[in-house]
């Protein structure tokens, strides 16, 4: 055989293998994790609410997927959903407000940057408000601060509890002192609903930063947050510069703000909707009275800090005081 018949031979299985056509993957099919980079089956990833298999990473995730993972199928009833933001300030920057609203309106499929309802968490009523980051980065502008402010409102009236999942950048500047007045308004309704002694939580997800932060997500009755979320105002840069000082490498997470005390905290997103139904169960107001040791021993969340066969209940005031036996 010539060389040049040899080097002809070598050459044909590698044309064979160009004309050969590639395998083509279905988009979505697969989804690769942002922090370990394993590539995971979106089904499997949507099973564990998108909570990475391999390194426990926490996915975003939009409002629509929030909803489902959370409230009890067929009890969401979205309020306010018709509420639109408009450009009161004609503001401009690359494109007009109006027309980047728009866009973001296409995109999403969401007027604005938070979704508001009534629905049950394991048969639990509950008024639930979630940010929407996918929406100019769930800035709080107008629209935002006025659906929160009357999802709190009818949950005063109906006395129901509050969940907010916080998502947010901050307030939107296209809107200027406009989005910096939800905070006071949001905050106004959430006074009122704590006087009226019903529960508000807020659930820190990546990232919660800027007025919302400084608002209505640090005004929880229990504030809790998911693992490894960026929480915080100013951005690390801007503090830095401020104080001088090199900051922790974990700064403004919230495994941080935990042991700082900022946050109550740190449930898993797969845990989060036992863990609200939990606390929700936990401080439903009661008018039940208790008149033996058998009927608080047999409350799921009652735990009694002395034997029971060495004491009786007593109420005085509708209040539970252990008296001692002869």
């Amino acid at each position: 055989m010539s060389l040049f018949d040899w080097f002809a031979n070598r050459q044909k299985p590698a044309q064979n293998s160009q004309q050969r056509p590639e395998r083509e993957i279905a988009d979505g099919l697969w989804l690769k994790c942002e922090a370990c980079g394993a590539l995971t089956y979106t089904k499997d990833l949507q099973a564990n609410q998108m909570v990475c298999l391999e390194c426990g990473h926490h996915i975003r995730v939009s409002s629509e997927e929030r909803i489902q993972q959370l409230i009890d199928s067929n009890t969401w009833m979205p309020i306010n959903e018709q509420v639109r933001g408009t450009d009161p300030l004609k503001f401009r920057d690359r494109k007009p407000y109006s027309d980047r609203l728009q866009e973001y309106q296409r995109k999403t499929g969401l007027l604005d940057a938070v979704q508001t309802g009534i629905g049950n968490i394991e048969a639990e009523p509950v008024a639930l408000g979630v940010m929407d980051f996918r929406f100019m980065g769930g800035s709080m502008g107008s629209v935002v601060g006025e659906k929160l402010t009357r999802l709190i409102e009818k949950a005063t009236q109906e006395s129901l509890p509050v969940v907010i999942i916080c998502a947010s950048g901050g307030a939107r500047m296209q809107e200027g002192m406009l989005s910096l007045m939800q905070m006071a308004k949001i905050s106004g309704a959430l006074e009122q609903h704590r006087e009226a002694k019903l529960l508000y939580i807020p659930v820190l997800t990546h990232p919660t930063t800027g007025g919302v932060t400084a608002s209505f997500a640090m005004l929880g009755d229990i504030i809790i947050a998911e693992p490894k979320a960026t929480i915080g105002f100013a951005g690390r840069r801007v503090i830095e510069q401020t104080v001088r000082e090199k900051l922790p490498e974990n700064f403004q997470t919230s495994e941080y703000l935990l042991e700082h005390g900022f946050v109550d905290a740190i449930v898993p997103r797969t845990q989060l909707k036992k863990t609200l139904v939990q606390l929700i169960c936990l401080h439903k107001p009661h008018s039940v009275t208790l008149s033996s040791v058998e009927s608080l021993e047999a409350g799921p969340y009652c735990h009694l800090p002395f034997p029971a066969e060495q004491h009786h209940l007593s109420t005085t005031d509708n209040k539970i005081q252990p008296t001692p036996q002869n």
